[in-house]
């Protein structure tokens, strides 16, 4: 029985690792580009004695790729023995980064370190395709890090990667709009971690707000990813996590009556038509919601293109609970099975990861550093006060995790599809029904467990 299951596994691999890899992650734009520093291609050690790492990594914007190109430049001068080449793949045509790696798998040719974004991770070293890093970065060293960061990144007890940037969810405003709807602007204003708004002060804010020409709100960031992503701390929030801590049991968690009662909450607002289910692009930038759910990402795209005022407050919180939960997660740095130089890998990446590397890359790729001690460095500085400094607060405080299950990929999937249903439905009924949310719920928990149990129960 064991080595049946054990084929099973592999063909698996083989055939979810594409899904498990296109889970959202903020990254990616120009085409493949490589960040030599003068490394090589190859994992052995050159006729020089020096060893030579790869790494793959998603194609980012200008800065990011000069980041790369300093930094390797940097560590290959002062390290002669470990070179380092750094290969960007482009991921924004037919999820090309992933079908590499996918590829690299099956035929056992996978660079030494690679990046992979923080819910997978879970996926990766369950099917042993990285290896533990946790000797590389002792506690004292990952207390400066954010908890949520380190949880994502840990699998059965044992850190598989390390991620230098993070990111989060909150409510934005529009202040000029909310004062035309008498909305008390001051009072959004004056919110704390402590105090953030309710669900139910949200949903009047939405009311109030929702006229021909604009909506209340917007809740729904994409209908992939984007879902579990921005909307699981809602369910958190009121009681109950989509699966368990151990990540074995979706049954009694994301269809649980308080996991309806929180679907309920947010089909309520499509269904009162303050909420959009397909909102148009750039919908909070285009002036057309009055409030947004959006991501540490939009700061920069607001200051730089918003001709009204605006404003962004912490995750509204559940009313029964007030417990205040955020979003978090990001592209993270893991050393590959096919590494046969995994301590030199490891040198590597404690070198990557120190503040002074986190701050500036943070800098450069305009995303929260992970590292609590970066935030000291001048590079950091945008992040001391105004919208940066809040969603810092709410990563070094609320932040929690996607669920860490190699099933992850599988729920993801199903619970997109499940309340793009439950969302459509209220949409098209203009009212909620309970017993169709359980029963789209319920449907996550069967294609869960399902893969779970056949693939990771013991």
């Amino acid at each position: 029985m064991k080595l049946k299951k054990a084929a099973k596994m592999l063909l698996a691999s083989a055939l979810s690792l594409t899904l498990a890899l296109s889970l959202t992650a903020c990254g990616g734009g120009g085409g493949s580009s490589d960040s030599t520093g003068g490394g090589s291609d190859s994992q052995e050690a050159s006729s020089d004695g020096a060893v030579n790492l790869t790494l793959w990594q998603p194609t980012d914007k200008e800065a990011v790729e000069n980041w790369w190109v300093e930094k390797l430049d940097e560590w290959n001068a002062e390290h002669p023995e470990i070179q380092v080449k750094r290969e960007a793949i482009d991921r924004s045509d037919s999820y090309a980064y992933e079908n590499k790696i996918t590829t690299a798998v099956t035929s056992n040719d996978l660079p030494d370190i690679f990046f992979v974004d923080g819910p997978a991770v879970s996926y990766y070293a369950a099917n042993g395709i990285i290896v533990p890093i946790s000797e590389y970065f002792g506690e004292d060293e990952l207390s400066d890090f954010a908890d949520s960061t380190v949880a994502q990144c840990t699998y059965d007890d044992e850190l598989y990667a390390i991620s230098a940037t993070e990111s989060s969810v909150a409510l934005y405003y529009n202040k000029d709009y909310l004062k035309d709807c008498d909305v008390d602007v001051k009072d959004i204003e004056s919110r704390t971690l402590d105090n953030p708004l309710t669900w139910s002060e949200l949903a009047e804010i939405a009311e109030k707000c929702t006229t021909d020409n604009y909506v209340g709100t917007h809740v729904i960031m994409d209908h992939g990813e984007g879902l579990p992503y921005a909307l699981e701390p809602m369910f958190i929030s009121n009681g109950k996590d989509f699966i368990s801590e151990d990540g074995s049991e979706a049954e009694g968690y994301v269809n649980s009556k308080e996991s309806v009662e929180t679907a309920e909450y947010l089909a309520k607002l499509i269904a009162d038509g303050y909420a959009n289910i397909d909102p148009i692009q750039d919908e909070f930038l285009n002036g057309a919601c009055a409030t947004m759910l959006g991501g540490s990402w939009d700061v920069a795209i607001l200051e730089g293109s918003a001709d009204f005022d605006w404003g962004v407050t912490y995750y509204p919180v559940s009313d029964s609970t007030k417990k205040a939960v955020s979003p978090c997660g990001d592209w993270s740095a893991a050393v590959s099975k096919n590494c046969e130089h995994v301590a030199e890998a490891g040198e590597f990446l404690q070198w990557l990861m120190s503040k002074e590397n986190v701050a500036s890359y943070a800098a450069a790729i305009a995303k929260p550093a992970t590292r609590a001690s970066s935030y000291e460095e001048e590079s950091m500085a945008e992040y001391k006060d105004g919208p940066r400094a809040m969603f810092v607060e709410q990563l070094q405080n609320t932040a929690v995790p996607r669920p860490r299950t190699p099933s992850y990929s599988v729920f993801s999937s199903k619970y997109a599809e499940a309340m793009t249903n439950i969302f459509s439905d209220a949409a098209s009924a203009h009212e909620v029904k309970t017993d169709y949310i359980q029963e789209q719920l319920d449907s996550v928990v069967s294609a869960f467990q399902e893969d779970y149990d056949m693939y990771y129960a013991n």
